[in-house]
């Protein structure tokens, strides 16, 4: 039964302000109050300041690394942590005609305002360390998440974002900072809508579950795939993949959720799911639009080729289906006409913006990465002056010191067989 929550449309008129504005109006009060406190305790340090104007970063993109998997890891069904692809799903064409609200009160709902920091993708790290002897390459390490907001603001710069930082053995690692989201959300929670936010947020999910197999299709009952709207949606499962890119000057290790794949290991092709509103106006075609940026950036920097498109009518039901490959998605955006974003503008952005950042935290401590909601500046900020705060985990810190004592004493030993063999050279002289 598909669900409808229909709010009166006298709560639009209780106030003039556009209600992303309210939203914009609130995160800013948020961030006033936090810095007022911040600024008392003397724990905010000097503020560095980087432009986001678009214009400024127009021209041919930097260079790019293709993104090259070397690790992956799955949530299970409880959300806890394997590594490996046992949460991988295969993707499998889903039937139109289907309610993308069905099973919405049996829908099992991961609790994303638990901070998990960047634990799953350290401890990922640490798995593959001890596997090679070596520590990665990477000048960042990150989720796709902070990485798609930074290459976006550009041309997105309305609701604004917090992430924390801190330099470890010469890489920054980053995440978001919690309880920015959590305000974030807070404030999405009063936006007032035909269809509440949480069912439409549910479509999305209700479509990777009309959408995958856990199986190959040849290993896959028929009755599993023709059944599979009656399924319960869970989005503890996942599937995420590392990779190692770069972009500009800096390598980047990033750690992000794959829907699905479309054939197999080990050469494997994956795909985004997403789904939007059917296309009957301008508005709708120009939201699309805005839709296809965040899309390209977030399977841009994975290296997902595909990205399968669910199209519903305005109360959640599955018109059709569309398969649009990610590297055209620049240029099928430019040849529409009235293009709000640029690609090339993205990258170059990314680039020198992660070069700055890289000159600019230079030193220990917990340090705040922020763009306020329709700033031009990306703001950075140091708000603890020793340790590594939450961002890093004892696990992850413990093995890399492990790892640097035993390269000390391989080079070592070497040093002293070399001496050995070398005639009139004493060990130690």
């Amino acid at each position: 039964m598909t669900l409808f929550c229909w709010f009166a449309t006298s709560i639009f008129n209780r106030t003039h302000i556009p209600i992303p504005e309210l939203f914009s109006l609130r995160i800013r009060r948020i961030i006033s109050e936090r810095n007022y406190s911040l600024q008392r305790r003397g724990t905010v340090s000097m503020t560095y300041r980087f432009p986001t104007q678009s214009n400024l970063y127009r021209g041919e993109s930097e260079p790019v690394k293709r993104p090259k998997e070397f690790a992956c890891f799955s949530y299970d069904e409880q959300h806890q942590y394997h590594i490996g692809d046992r949460s991988m799903k295969w993707y499998y064409t889903p039937a139109l005609g289907a309610d993308l609200s069905q099973g919405y009160e049996d829908f099992i709902k991961h609790d994303d305002s638990i901070d998990e920091h960047l634990d799953s993708l350290l401890t990922t790290i640490v798995h593959y360390e001890k596997e090679t002897g070596k520590p990665i390459d990477a000048n960042i390490v990150t989720w796709r998440g902070m990485m798609t907001k930074i290459m976006a603001v550009p041309f997105d710069n309305r609701d604004g974002f917090e992430m924390n930082a801190t330099l470890y053995r010469g890489a920054i690692f980053i995440e978001e900072n919690n309880e920015y989201k959590k305000a974030s959300k807070e404030a999405q929670q009063n936006w007032r809508s035909a269809i509440p936010q949480d069912v439409m947020q549910y479509w999305g999910y209700k479509f990777e579950t009309l959408s995958t197999i856990p199986r190959p299709w040849g290993e896959t009952s028929r009755d599993y795939i023709e059944n599979r709207v009656s399924h319960v949606t869970n989005n503890k499962e996942q599937y995420c993949s590392v990779v190692r890119t770069g972009i500009g000057k800096s390598i980047i290790c990033i750690g992000g959720e794959v829907d699905a794949i479309w054939d197999s290991k080990p050469n494997p092709t994956y795909v985004e799911l997403k789904t939007s509103a059917n296309i009957n106006s301008g508005r709708d075609e120009e939201n699309l639009h805005r839709k296809l940026m965040k899309w390209w950036i977030q399977s841009f920097l994975l290296g997902v080729p595909k990205i399968i498109v669910g199209f519903r009518s305005s109360d959640g039901i599955l018109t059709k289906v569309e398969e649009i490959k990610t590297m055209t998605i620049p240029h099928m955006v430019r040849s529409m006409g009235k293009a709000h974003w640029d690609g090339d503008v993205c990258i170059n952005f990314a680039g020198a913006f992660l070069e700055w950042l890289r000159q600019t935290i230079t030193t220990e401590g917990v340090w705040r990465i922020r763009s306020a909601p329709k700033s031009n500046f990306i703001e950075v900020f140091q708000v603890e002056q020793v340790g590594h705060g939450s961002i890093i985990t004892d696990e992850f810190m413990n093995w890399r010191i492990q790892l640097s004592l035993a390269d000390t004493t391989t080079t070592s030993g070497s040093s002293n067989v070399d001496a050995e063999k070398r005639p009139g050279v004493l060990e130690g002289g």
